[in-house]
């Protein structure tokens, strides 16, 4: 398999990026969802909080090499073609997800740095991009949790989608996106 896209299926590059942003968003949502079961101001809770944050500059870092991947090679083909109302809600769900895997981070960020706390990347801080501004930081926050619980249902109906291809049209949606040989 080539690093590139082939005509039929996806390259290295983009399968990899894809199976990997699939487990860093799991991570990003187990740490927050499990870090409400240890009391505030816990050790195991704060370092829950802590690898949510980095997690999500994670995704935030490598959704631009995704973006690069996708104006740089070809899409694959859907193989039989599905009918133009799927492949119009297909550019819909995708422009949804990147927004996601763009925003929320972005908003994480933007958090921090309004709620004038250090912004933690794997050893590294990252700069503040905005100045102390608790309100703001406030309001900011009711935004990523919006698109938290928007990115529960944007990733679970693309899931349910790829199984519909893949189970119901039988087409190679799912399957071109699969690790393997050509």
């Amino acid at each position: 398999m080539s690093l590139n896209n082939a005509p039929s299926r996806y390259g290295r590059l983009s399968i990899a990026l894809h199976w990997l942003m699939l487990l860093l968003i799991a991570a990003v949502y187990a740490c927050v969802e499990i870090k409400g079961n240890f009391p505030r101001g816990s050790e195991t809770r704060q370092l829950l909080t802590q690898w949510h944050f980095m997690l999500g500059l994670a995704v935030f870092f490598l959704v631009w090499l995704r973006l690069f991947a996708v104006i740089a090679y070809p899409t694959p083909a859907i193989r039989p073609t599905p009918p133009g109302w799927q492949n119009a809600l297909s550019k819909l769900m995708h422009v949804a997800l990147y927004a996601l895997m763009i925003g929320a981070p972005l908003a994480g960020w933007l958090i921090l740095s309004a709620g004038g706390r250090p912004i933690p990347f794997f050893g590294l801080e990252l700069p503040a991009l905005i100045g102390p501004n608790k309100q703001l930081a406030g309001q900011i926050k009711e935004l990523h949790e919006l698109a938290g619980t928007a990115g529960y249902w944007l990733i679970g109906l693309h899931a349910v989608a790829a199984l519909f291809h893949h189970y119901v049209s039988r087409d190679n949606t799912l399957v071109r996106m699969l690790p393997g040989k050509d």
